[in-house]
């Protein structure tokens, strides 16, 4: 992935999976000074409704010219496009903040409809990082999120002693097999980058906290928190029970990939019991496995019969054509296809004549029906899945975009990367089948599967206790169980709790690891990757038990099912309107986010990591 040229361009590349969703929360701002008592009108319900109306028109008409100043900045990046985003971005902050303050004046109203509860909750929590109304706060904020973010950027390790940046580190501990290289790489990054913020990151805690307090929340975990249909604690222990439910596979995913370490790289560097060396996973930060792929997989299962890419090039397919065959999906499911300004305004393609953000990632420019796709699109296997991704989110964003200004997103920020990990996941043997690009004869047979699923568990179930651990340790940190004193070694024992991994080298408290993960410097919410994991798979499994699949679930194609869009838009136009249990019960008949889904897709591959795991000792 290119370097871009500028913060704004920086965070649209760093984005894991960019939706360019209308509602996008502020990472940083403040609250500007409180009027002198006496100069407001007094806080009724019919004041606060009048506000709502107020504070809709503004961020709707400022949104747009400013999603048009990004677009033209990732697909032109030039020094001129880099000050248009930055300026219009930062309009939105200012008026974020202020809408945010006075929507905490109305927040205890009485007499407020459920409506307009709703949206001035969502006003007072779209402050990822606020900044209190003491003079200077603000300012010294910006400094030190600024200083945070460009310390990551900047930030090298070595290999071999030489130094090597961020990007090719990350790609070298993916394939590099020298355990004294992989540690040296991940020493060196842990330690250069994370280690410099350490007093800047205590620092902004403690002023984002006060912010929050101003807001009305109790730190700026609960502020997090506070942005999914119930109270924060409540919310914590959702997850909890999400992670009980899935965790048996993980733990023999991870005695499994364990034994087979054990057996590449010898008792001296990774032990048979116990934790984990974390660089030996194939990612700097031991979060997702498939990299390592080579060294665990079953005997035979890369001979799946069929090679996705060559069956692309075979029958001549285009990346237009690859776009073309992602919206297909769609409309044999019943949508309309996406309006002619989709194929005349994305970028499919990477220009050949000027600097580009190639992340892909998806976009609803006008809130209505100028949806798009901006991708450097290559004619393989990884890019035809991507499509369908994509494609998801746009289709979410069009689904929804009769409703008000503030519930233009999805019903809590797992469900909009769910719903294109879902559709992603259906692109099986048969649906390649039902759209002509593998022949029948041709589709794998059930021995083939083990060799599948777990090169998809080495990511997604991988992913998991991570996926968990990240916000586990701010929201500690912001509520004040997590001192300065004792950073470090909180952030090494949730790693060795949650995923079982340790480092490679002994730690201090005058390392600050966490750091070294761009999202902790970025100030980006982490919970919702581990909810999108959760409920892609809980989605995909309400699809196949509406177009009847009576086969394994993890060969079920939904393609062609009239009923299952209709069911699926009934849940996405509701935008984020109402709960979203609600959402979810209108798609999948429960009221509750549940890993069971996730369970059933692997339970042929828990039952034989089980039987591989026999006579092992799991656990850490």
């Amino acid at each position: 992935m290119k370097a871009a040229v500028s913060a704004v361009a920086l965070a649209l590349s760093l984005a894991a999976c960019t939706t360019a969703a209308a509602d996008q929360p502020v990472t940083s701002a403040a609250a500007p000074p409180a009027p002198a008592a006496g100069t407001k009108a007094p806080a009724t319900a019919e004041a606060a409704q009048e506000f709502v109306s107020r504070a809709e028109k503004e961020l709707a008409e400022l949104n747009v010219i400013q999603q048009r100043a990004d677009w033209v900045n990732a697909t032109y990046i030039t020094d001129d496009t880099d000050a248009l985003a930055a300026h219009f971005g930062a309009l939105n902050t200012e008026l974020r903040v202020r809408l945010a303050t006075e929507a905490a004046r109305y927040a205890e109203v009485p007499g407020l409809s459920s409506d307009t509860k709703r949206k001035l909750d969502m006003l007072r929590g779209s402050l990822t990082l606020p900044a209190p109304s003491t003079s200077g706060a603000a300012a010294e904020l910006s400094q030190i999120t600024t200083r945070l973010q460009s310390t990551y950027g900047k930030g090298k390790g070595t290999l071999r002693g030489q130094p090597i940046s961020g990007s090719d580190i990350e790609a070298a501990m993916g394939t590099n097999r020298n355990p004294a290289e992989l540690k040296e790489m991940w020493t060196s990054w842990h330690t250069n980058v994370g280690t410099p913020m350490r007093a800047d990151y205590a620092r902004m805690v403690e002023i984002a906290n006060q912010g929050a307090k101003e807001l009305g929340y109790a730190d700026v975990g609960a502020l997090w928190r506070s942005k999914y249909d119930m109270p924060p604690d409540e919310f914590a222990a959702t997850t909890d029970k999400l992670w009980g439910q899935v965790k048996p596979l993980y733990d023999q995913l991870h005695c499994y990939t364990r034994a087979r370490l054990n057996a590449k790289y010898g008792d001296a560097v990774q032990p048979k019991s116990g934790p984990i060396r974390a660089d030996l996973l194939g990612n700097m930060w031991a979060q997702e496995w498939g990299n390592i792929y080579e060294i665990v997989a079953p005997k035979g299962a890369g001979d799946i019969g069929y090679d996705l890419t060559s069956l692309l090039k075979q029958k001549k397919y285009t990346p237009e054509k690859i776009v073309k065959t992602g919206e297909q999906f769609f409309t044999s499911l019943g949508f309309a296809p996406l309006p002619q300004s989709f194929w005349e305004r994305s970028m499919i393609t990477k220009p050949a004549d000027r600097e580009v953000v190639c992340h892909a990632s998806a976009w609803d420019v006008n809130n209505l029906d100028d949806i798009r796709i901006k991708m450097c699109t290559k004619v393989n296997a990884d890019d035809f899945v991507t499509v369908h991704h994509e494609l998801g989110h746009n289709y979410y964003q069009r689904a929804y975009n009769r409703q008000p200004f503030l519930y233009l997103d999805s019903a809590n920020d797992g469900f909009h990367e769910a719903i294109g990990d879902a559709i992603a996941l259906s692109v099986t043997p048969d649906y390649l089948v039902q759209i002509g690009l593998l022949d029948k004869s041709k589709v794998p047979s059930a021995d083939k599967d083990i060799g599948l699923l777990l090169n998809q568990a080495m990511d997604k179930v991988a992913f998991l206790p991570f996926g968990l651990l990240v916000d586990r340790w701010r929201w500690g940190v912001f509520n004040g169980e997590i001192t300065p004193s004792n950073y470090n070694r909180a952030w090494t024992d949730l790693r060795r709790q949650y995923q079982g991994i340790t480092p490679p080298v002994e730690r201090t408290e005058a390392n600050f690891d966490p750091g070294a993960k761009y999202h902790i410097p970025g100030n980006t919410p982490y919970t919702r990757y581990f909810l999108a994991r959760i409920l892609q798979f809980q989605f995909y499994k309400a699809a196949c038990d509406q177009a009847g699949w009576k086969g394994p679930l993890h060969r079920c194609s939904f393609y062609g099912n009239k009923e299952v869009g209709r069911r699926l838009n009934a849940m996405l136009e509701m935008g984020a309107s109402k709960p979203w249990p609600d959402a979810l019960e209108a798609f999948t008949g429960t009221r509750e986010m549940s890993g069971e889904a996730m369970i059933e897709y692997f339970r042929p591959l828990m039952s034989w990591l089980q039987e591989q795991n026999k006579g092992r000792q799991c656990g850490w």
